[in-house]
């Protein structure tokens, strides 16, 4: 048998290139969301294995004692409190002295909920309640980031949570980073909901301050910034304004995780999201009656490339909080690089009257 030749009309051709067209699209679908869900899946298996792994620590290392897990710490103010954590038999006693136990846990820029893995294990086995939220287009959240426009839509998860909070009960907010920006705004409009507040490297601005002022030293001004950086993400097109913010892994490498350990830093990897351009331009309206009442507290990182210690230094110079303490050696992420110390001061503050 010969070669088939078959003729094709004008039309036939003009159908058959619309079908290889959209054969094509259906199949670069498919293929983008079998790609989002391996993605979703590698997520998942990462952040069970780095929990199974510290939790497998903590029991080899700690030996199920609570008084060993402190890590060394430095404070410019330091109150008398008990400089070891009460072993498990003494455990009661110790909660009774705490009135607020709930402990919310709110991460930064590019974050999520994942983030504070560590930090939640060694606050449970202490016996605190920690939850740690993902804000909106943050973690699994699903939401686009590119339609996240206002920290108040960021902080919608957090916001839902305080108006869900019986009236009867307060919360100790712990806000890293930009997470800082949703604490601020929570202590102006939940003032009554929030016991205290920790800032952990993080953006304590002032009245009328974006949270992205505070980043300004390392990465310029704003208006700058907006015009020339090339981490900039448009999710509705190149000739409209950018919607994100998306570091290379070499420099969120270099700002982040400079001393963080090697498996947090693959964890991190596989788990930071595009940051929502909106909420870190959008100004906060601060009050002296409300935002200004509250029990504030600061959390420095000495090896911080995100937000130096200059720059960490002058924001409780400008804003003074109720205490500042010092973790000596950590980077912009203290839940990896210093769980234990991070822990010790949280309790610590938990503890102040």
């Amino acid at each position: 048998m010969g070669n088939r030749f078959i003729c094709m009309n004008k039309k036939d051709i003009r159908e058959s290139r619309k079908n290889g067209i959209g054969s094509r699209s259906a199949r670069m679908e498919r293929s983008k969301r079998r790609s989002l869900l391996e993605e979703e899946l590698l997520h998942r298996q990462a952040l069970s294995l780095a929990i199974q792994q510290h939790q497998q620590s903590l029991s080899q290392r700690f030996d199920g004692s609570i008084s060993k897990r402190i890590g060394s710490t430095s404070s410019r103010r330091r109150s008398d409190l008990p400089q070891q954590l009460p072993n498990s038999k003494q455990l009661p006693e110790f909660l009774e002295n705490i009135k607020t136990k709930k402990i919310v846990l709110i991460h930064g820029e590019g974050f999520g909920a994942w983030c504070w893995y560590k930090t939640i294990a060694l606050l449970e086995e202490t016996g605190l309640i920690p939850t740690a939220l993902d804000l909106t287009g943050s973690g699994i959240d699903l939401t686009n980031t590119n339609n996240v426009t206002t920290l108040v839509d960021y902080s919608k998860p957090l916001i839902d949570y305080l108006e869900n909070l019986p009236e009867d009960e307060k919360v100790i907010l712990v806000g890293h980073s930009a997470g800082g920006a949703c604490v601020s705004y929570a202590l102006e409009h939940f003032p009554a909901k929030v016991a205290k507040a920790v800032f952990l490297c993080a953006t304590m601005i002032s009245d009328g301050q974006r949270p992205f002022d505070v980043f300004a030293e390392e990465l310029g001004s704003a208006e700058l910034f907006t015009q020339e950086s090339k981490f900039l993400t448009y999710g509705n097109g190149k000739d409209k304004p950018a919607t994100g913010i998306m570091f290379e892994k070499e420099q969120m490498h270099g700002l982040y995780f400079n001393q963080s350990p090697t498996k947090d830093v693959a964890l991190a990897m596989v788990s930071m999201r595009p940051i929502p351009l909106g909420p870190m331009m959008d100004k906060l309206s601060l009050t002296p009656e409300k935002y200004g009442t509250s029990r504030r507290f600061y959390i420095q990182t000495l090896d911080d490339h995100a937000l130096s210690p200059d720059v960490q230094e002058k924001l409780v110079r400008v804003n003074p909080p109720e205490g500042v303490f010092k973790i000596k050696g950590s980077d912009h992420s203290p839940f990896f690089s210093k769980p234990q110390s991070l822990h010790k001061i949280l309790v610590e503050i938990a503890q102040i009257p």
